[in-house]
């Protein structure tokens, strides 16, 4: 299978690029009955991954924006369904449609700014982290509990930790 699906290496074709590598394996892979359709994407990798690997198959065959402006006016667009099923009250069922809806379109910009969404939600989610335990602190010090502190100060505290953090 090695020796069949790359023809420049083991064979007498020529590739220009790793683009015209790519386009010889998947012409190969669908000779052999074996495209890289989006749903064949493994179902156990995680979410994120998974989304963004399924929206890399669809714009191998040409379903995709030409640009990030696509994706950023879906993500507009799908967050608009979430606010409006929101205020129509929809059922919990409806409502999860929508997030996963706009999280797929979140993928699909991280994919055009090539940016890998499951390692940028990880970073994220430390940022927060840090933050977090950086506002609980400061409350504690004071002697008292997050949960008996107001909001406003529990955002002036957070805006506090993002600076420290980016002065750091």
């Amino acid at each position: 299978k090695m020796v069949r699906r790359h023809p420049h290496v083991f064979g007498d074709e020529d590739a220009r690029d790793a683009r015209a590598v790519a386009s010889r394996w998947e012409e190969i892979k669908r000779a052999e009955g074996k495209a890289s359709a989006p749903a064949a994407v493994s179902e156990h990798l995680p979410a994120l991954m998974r989304a963004d690997k399924v929206g890399a198959r669809a714009a191998k065959v040409g379903f995709d924006w030409p640009d990030v402006r696509g994706p950023l006016a879906k993500v507009r667009e799908e967050l608009a369904e979430v606010e409006a099923a929101l205020a129509r009250g929809d059922d919990h069922g409806r409502v999860h449609d929508e997030i996963g809806d706009l999280l797929f379109a979140v993928v699909n910009v991280a994919r055009h700014l090539a940016v890998r969404p499951e390692l940028a939600l990880h970073d994220a989610t430390a940022r927060f982290a840090r933050r977090f335990a950086h506002v609980v602190e400061a409350v504690e010090r004071r002697g008292h509990r997050p949960e008996d502190t107001s909001a406003d100060e529990l955002d002036r505290l957070w805006e506090a930790a993002k600076r420290d953090e980016r002065g750091a």
